[in-house]
């Protein structure tokens, strides 16, 4: 399968079963077109013919069949076989997204949570309920070494005791069972101080801040509960957690909606703020909301991301340079092919845990009964839950089995397919097609830096 575009002036051929990438120039780029449609090379030959000298044609017509038996171009699909036999794999536990507050200091407008309500109630989750949790980890990982958890709320920093009664417990465990955690945090910044910056930058493997950009979008996005904006409050907190991580081991990140399509705006008033690692992504809402992502807004995106390419690479080559989390891809490895195929691992390697100690398949699943897994005493007790999750990859998704992108973002997310379709097998639309337009922009900014 092959796939091809143009982009800030390169010809871009990606051959999508290898992963091969091949910046041509426009005869190479005509020859692969025609060949890819079934054109012989014969063919091929007579329909460039008047446009291309034949000498070139015949030379660029050899230069793909070196490239077709070196494996890199016009290659079969391998990896249907291997989904196979990693759905018949015994999964094991991973990663735990614990709700250590369901309850915010803010009242963000597209928030998915409720202001942290998820659908129930306010609650902060006990020391007692976290332990059981990491406990429920460490003997869900099987010889699983590294394990990951994550402090998510509402806003965990409400709760902070508790996230720092659980990272000692944690240190504790890890002595005892051979098992290595990495803590994460995600937070608003309402709350950071000193005594926070330096806890997490000793025990946290990553933050994420929550800032969307310039402060007329953040505040009128993010205000607290009474309408006043948090941008004056939160910038100058992150600015200084930022610099204390040496700038490495955190992102800003931020949603851009309907009200802000020019968003490229926003990745660069962070950039400029002297934030270098950034990502601002697209709001998931439904179409009723007045913020939601249309159909019509798509070309407006489509330029911004390309706006936002071109401009990453000018500023990489002044010495300036930032990382965008939707452009970072590994052209010479990338993840596993079993990650590639079926995803972040929702709902069997990774899990939401409640703060009464209810698990979902991820937090974007909670509060959703059916699919409540079971809890910390018991473990899981819908398994046919985790059958269901690994049993969705990208070859089970008619949307996915011939999409270019397929291997870059493994299905895609299913808590968005199952809101938007009702179901995990499905993929949200506008979603998949700012997915491909990012994968395009993230291997042209790949291209032009290897110049």
């Amino acid at each position: 399968m092959i796939h091809q575009y143009k982009n800030n002036g390169y010809n871009i051929v990606l051959d999508v079963n290898s992963g091969s990438v091949h910046v041509v120039d426009e005869l190479v780029y005509d020859v692969i077109s025609l060949l890819d449609q079934g054109k012989t090379e014969q063919e091929t030959v007579t329909e460039l013919r008047g446009t291309y000298p034949e000498a070139e044609l015949k030379e660029a017509l050899e230069e793909c069949r070196q490239l077709k038996e070196a494996g890199v171009l016009f290659t079969e699909d391998i990896y249907e076989k291997a989904i196979i036999d990693h759905k018949a794999r015994k999964t094991v536990v991973k990663a735990l997204c614990l709700h250590i507050a369901h309850d915010c200091n803010l009242a963000c407008r597209y928030c998915f949570a409720e202001e942290g309500e998820y659908h129930g109630r306010r609650a902060l989750m006990s020391f007692e309920v976290g332990k059981k949790a990491l406990d429920f980890l460490i003997q869900n990982s099987g010889s699983r070494r590294n394990l990951e958890v994550d402090f998510f709320g509402g806003e965990p920093l409400m709760n902070w005791q508790v996230v720092k009664d659980l990272v000692v417990y944690g240190r504790e465990q890890e002595k005892l069972h051979d098992k290595n955690f990495r803590f994460t945090l995600t937070t608003n910044g309402v709350l950071l101080n000193e005594e926070i910056m330096e806890f997490c930058n000793r025990e946290m493997g990553n933050v994420v801040l929550s800032i969307d950009g310039r402060k007329e979008v953040h505040d009128f996005m993010r205000p607290f509960r009474k309408g006043q904006g948090s941008y004056d409050l939160v910038l100058p907190k992150f600015k200084r957690f930022a610099d204390s991580r040496h700038q490495k081991n955190y992102y800003v990140r931020g949603t851009f909606t309907h009200y802000n399509l020019d968003f490229a705006e926003d990745v660069l008033h962070l950039a400029d703020e002297g934030f270098e690692q950034i990502s601002v992504e697209p709001v998931v809402a439904p179409a009723t909301e007045d913020y939601a992502l249309r159909q019509e807004d798509l070309p407006k995106i489509f330029a911004e991301y390309d706006r936002l390419a071109a401009e990453m690479v000018k500023r990489e080559k002044e010495g300036r340079g930032f990382t965008f989390f939707h452009y970072m891809i590994d052209l010479t490895g990338g993840p596993c092919v079993y990650k590639r195929l079926s995803g972040c691992g929702s709902g069997t390697e990774y899990l939401a845990v409640t703060p009464w100690g209810d698990l979902y398949p991820c937090h974007q699943f909670v509060g959703i009964d059916k699919y409540l897994m079971g809890n910390v005493d018991e473990g899981i007790t819908k398994p046919e839950i985790v059958d269901e999750f690994k049993c969705c990859n990208v070859y089970t998704k008619e949307k996915c089995r011939n999409c270019f992108a397929r291997f870059y973002c493994s299905g895609g997310c299913a808590a968005n397919s199952y809101n938007f379709h009702g179901t995990i097998q499905d993929a949200y639309d506008i979603g998949c097609e700012l997915q491909r337009k990012r994968v395009e922009c993230a291997i042209m900014v790949k291209a032009a830096l290897a110049e």
